[in-house]
């Protein structure tokens, strides 16, 4: 019953990063090029592939963007395959990270994850981009500029809140301990 309880949770919380996904941006494009800047349809995204696994977070970097696009128009739909790409790897490589590394550092596990995912995640977006939009004009000076410098402060905002919002979730025993004894080790 234990498991089938698990995975009714697993559900729930993918669905409510699905929505997130759909929600969260508004709250960023109040501001000028806010969505871009600051990427806030990343962070449930790599959230739910943390959390959830490879399985999950993969469908939330799909479903996400598809849903936010058909109902808001963010992001436009020329760029959506990119930003499908992008998200998906996300989450798939954010859940299989956290799944396969265990280095005994929560924080360690949480930072190697999130950046194996975005690199991994940007690359991806660039590789459709190039094939897609471009017609082989796509550089790499312009993949650099478009994943990288124009979204820094969304890079910086991930590294920052992911981890905060992974531990609260910890804290608050929505997600089980990923080193329960630890915890124990340092009360004592």
């Amino acid at each position: 019953m234990e498991n089938a309880n698990q995975k009714t949770r697993t559900i729930v919380f993918t669905a409510a990063c699905i929505a997130l996904c759909v929600v969260l941006p508004f709250a960023f494009h109040v501001i000028p090029n806010g969505g871009s800047i600051f990427s806030p349809m990343h962070i449930p995204v790599l959230l739910c592939g943390l959390i959830a696994g490879p399985f999950y977070g993969l469908l939330c970097g799909l479903i996400g963007p598809f849903l936010s696009s058909l109902i808001t128009g963010m992001p436009p739909f020329g760029r959506l395959p990119a930003m499908m790409a992008e998200l998906a790897v996300y989450g798939l490589v954010s859940g299989l990270v956290m799944k396969k590394v265990h280095l005994d550092k929560l924080r360690t596990d949480l930072y190697l994850s999130l950046i194996t995912a975005m690199l991994s995640g940007r690359i991806a977006g660039g590789i459709v981009a190039a094939l897609l939009y471009t017609k082989g004009k796509y550089s790499l000076p312009i993949w650099a500029a478009a994943y990288f410098g124009n979204s820094l402060p969304g890079i910086v905002l991930q590294l920052i809140l992911i981890p905060i919002l992974y531990v609260a979730l910890e804290a608050a025993r929505f997600i089980p301990k990923r080193y329960p004894s630890a915890r124990v080790r340092e009360a004592a």
